[in-house]
């Protein structure tokens, strides 16, 4: 374990991982992405973990990329190459077999945004807030922009992105980029709570089904049922699934294979 990412095993099946950068507002330095990279890979070999709570110490959720750090050495080939790490990292938290849920307090923006949309589920804070501010800087928030624009509408999408300005936890449940806004005091427990409601389902089938989720956005309408198909013929023959319809059959509560 990194200092820059903190890990705690909740309780059995349930990890958090916490960026803990809180006096630079969690930026995403090198250091900081290469941590929570090695993270998520050793928690992919783990099929005893079964969610992952994504979360930032201090005020912050995220600030987005180290500005700082960014600056101090002006080359396209170092940005290409640190673009291409973040973009990296976002795509290891989409193809982790495990559900990640985002715990987002204070502020989500540029990068930090980016992780949010990243993410499988997100709660927010009630005084949480939300930008892709790059554009005030004079540099449009390109990769922040693909996952912005796959989880909200685009009218919305390109108003942040092309004014830079934040909206409020509010808005960013109605636009579709969190699933729900919680009491600042609250958060955690209510991320846990939402975590131990996918800890109650069968391993087997959220890693399938999540797999499944992504791939399919990805095709066209044919070939995504194609592959849902093939899926689901796959999810039936697990024990969990035959335990599952045998119990709905006969009117009891599944008893999951352990």
């Amino acid at each position: 374990m990194s200092d820059f990412i903190l890990r705690q095993n909740l309780k059995p099946g349930l990890v958090r991982l916490t960026m803990n950068r809180p006096q630079q507002f969690n930026a995403l330095s090198e250091q900081m992405m290469a941590a929570m990279a090695r993270e998520l890979e050793t928690i992919a070999q783990q099929p005893q973990t079964k969610v992952v709570i994504l979360a930032g110490a201090g005020r912050a959720f995220c600030a987005g990329h180290d500005l700082k750090e960014m600056r101090a050495e002006p080359s396209e080939a170092y940005y290409k190459a640190l673009f291409s790490q973040c973009s990296e990292l976002m795509l290891a938290l989409q193809r982790l077999p495990q559900p990640v849920i985002a715990q987002v307090q204070g502020i989500a923006t540029a990068a930090g945004c980016q992780l949010v949309a990243m993410c499988d589920l997100a709660l927010a804070g009630h005084s949480a807030r939300f930008a892709v501010s790059g554009v005030n800087l004079g540099l449009f928030c390109s990769t922040p922009s693909v996952a912005l624009s796959r989880n909200i509408g685009r009218k919305q999408a390109m108003q942040m992105l092309l004014t830079g300005e934040f909206i409020d936890a509010a808005k960013a449940c109605d636009w579709g980029l969190v699933n729900q806004v919680v009491a600042d005091d609250d958060l955690a427990a209510q991320t846990e709570a939402l975590a131990d409601q996918i800890l109650a389902k069968p391993a087997g089938a959220l890693r399938l089904g999540k797999q499944l989720f992504y791939a399919q956005m990805q095709d066209n309408m044919a070939r995504a049922y194609e592959l849902a198909c093939h899926t689901m013929a796959s999810n039936m023959m697990q024990d969990t699934a035959l335990e599952g319809v045998q119990a709905f059959i006969e009117k009891r509560s599944p008893r999951w294979p352990t």
